[in-house]
């Protein structure tokens, strides 16, 4: 016969569960899976605003239009490439976003300002409320890594950037399997490598279509909504959503 927590409840505050279940049984069935690591985007951690204002001091008036044209067009080709079979790294990818951005709008685009527009991607700094939350979850026991689109360098390179160097157990792009999430592949690195079941792993996101790939997946996942966007129409939510790392420190240790 089934039972559904309710009913559990109910019979093990008379007495009679003891008789109906084992102990091991009843923890299984109510308590819910412990979570033992985190896999982190790279944007929860890493402010990407700089990059922007730098668009806007290299075209005033007209920089942040550029990086709405840049975003679109980076992940766009990044999704392009992995469904084509003609993959390029984030970096590459990226890189050939911005030129195209910068054609359509009709902006000059010279070696100068696009060396500063990429460099800048490897400048960024870590948002103010991220290194208590990491010391924090890392104190607790949390193995902490990265499950991001970026290439090694770059993650290697903004974690000395932010000072986090100590913190994170494993660098894991997706550039190991040559695709970029939501592609399944990509989110079952951080199975692979943290030898973990899916639902052990949390997953903190930063753009709402990150949140349905990982959810797709299997995750446990916090969405770190810090532009405070609404959710993506793709059917899958977030199962804690928050503007800081807050929200991510509540959900794994209910603090």
């Amino acid at each position: 016969m089934p039972f559904d927590r309710r009913q559990l409840l109910k019979f093990m505050a008379s007495g009679a569960a003891t008789s109906l279940f084992s102990t091991s049984l009843l923890s299984e069935v109510i308590a819910k899976p412990k979570i033992k690591a985190i896999a982190f985007d790279a944007f929860p951690i890493f402010d990407p605003r700089p990059i922007f204002a730098l668009a806007e001091k290299l075209y005033p008036g007209k920089g942040k239009d550029l990086g709405r044209a840049w975003r679109k067009s980076q992940f766009e080709y990044q999704w392009l490439r992995a469904l084509s079979g003609q993959y390029k790294d984030f970096w590459h990818a990226t890189e050939d976003g911005l030129l195209f951005a910068a054609k359509k709008m009709k902006l000059e685009m010279d070696d100068n300002k696009r060396k500063q527009l990429m460099g800048a991607y490897l400048k960024l700094k870590a948002w103010p409320d991220v290194p208590p939350a990491l010391k924090m979850l890392k104190h607790a026991g949390i193995r902490l890594v990265f499950l991001s689109n970026m290439t090694p360098k770059m993650l290697q390179t903004n974690m000395h950037n932010a000072g986090l160097d100590d913190l994170f157990e494993h660098i894991i792009s997706t550039d190991r399997v040559k695709t970029y999430k939501p592609d399944p592949r990509a989110y079952q690195l951080g199975v692979d490598v943290l030898k973990l079941k899916r639902e052990e792993i949390a997953f903190a996101a930063f753009a709402g279509w990150d949140v349905a790939g990982a959810k797709w997946f299997g995750y446990p996942t916090v969405w770190i909504n810090r532009l405070q966007l609404p959710a993506e129409n793709l059917g899958a939510v977030a199962d804690l959503t928050g503007k800081n790392m807050n929200v991510l420190t509540k959900f794994v240790l209910g603090e």
